[in-house]
């Protein structure tokens, strides 16, 4: 993307946080007028830096999926390496959840969503607290990254399309952390 005015970065992110805000509260049935109103632009503003609804979604994806990577960085470089990994699915699959429109908005839209292709982009720090959680004594020797990997990119698609309830989200997780302990 071509370096925008400083004014014009202020938009795109106003229009980004309020599709967030607006596609999570009205799903499907939002429109990018909508989006326009709440984050206090014109709606050709909008246009000019999403000319779809779906290069709108597929932006807040991967806004989203840039913070869930600097998030496991963090926690790969000073968490503690027997809960950071831990702490960092439930984040993931929370942020599955909460998005759930958005998600499915991207995946009946055409935008292509693929949550196991999109989450490669965690393989370095998802690497990392592996294995220093498994250093700690926190996660059997045997559990390698294209699991952790695997069952990330299953629990986030059943979050996301089934809407999970909090009830839900943590017995599930906590059957899969059972499952990686020693």
């Amino acid at each position: 993307m071509a370096q925008l005015r400083a004014d014009a970065r202020r938009n795109r992110e106003r229009i980004l946080a309020a599709a967030e805000e607006v596609f999570a509260e009205r799903g499907a049935s939002a429109s990018t007028e909508e989006v326009a109103a709440r984050a206090g632009v014109a709606i050709g503003t909008v246009f000019r830096h999403f000319p779809t609804k779906d290069d709108l979604l597929a932006a807040i994806f991967k806004a989203l999926l840039a913070r869930l990577v600097s998030e496991a960085g963090e926690l790969a470089g000073g968490g503690d390496p027997k809960t950071a990994l831990f702490a960092f699915f439930t984040r993931v699959v929370e942020a599955a959840a909460a998005r759930r429109t958005v998600a499915e908005l991207l995946t009946g839209g055409g935008a292509g969503l693929r949550l196991g292709g999109a989450l490669r982009a965690l393989d370095e720090p998802l690497g990392t607290l592996l294995r220093r959680a498994q250093e700690a004594g926190a996660v059997r020797e045997d559990v390698r990254l294209e699991e952790v990997t695997a069952l990330l990119a299953a629990a986030s698609q059943a979050a996301l399309l089934s809407g999970w309830t909090p009830e839900l989200q943590d017995r599930t997780l906590e059957i899969i952390f059972r499952g990686c302990r020693p």
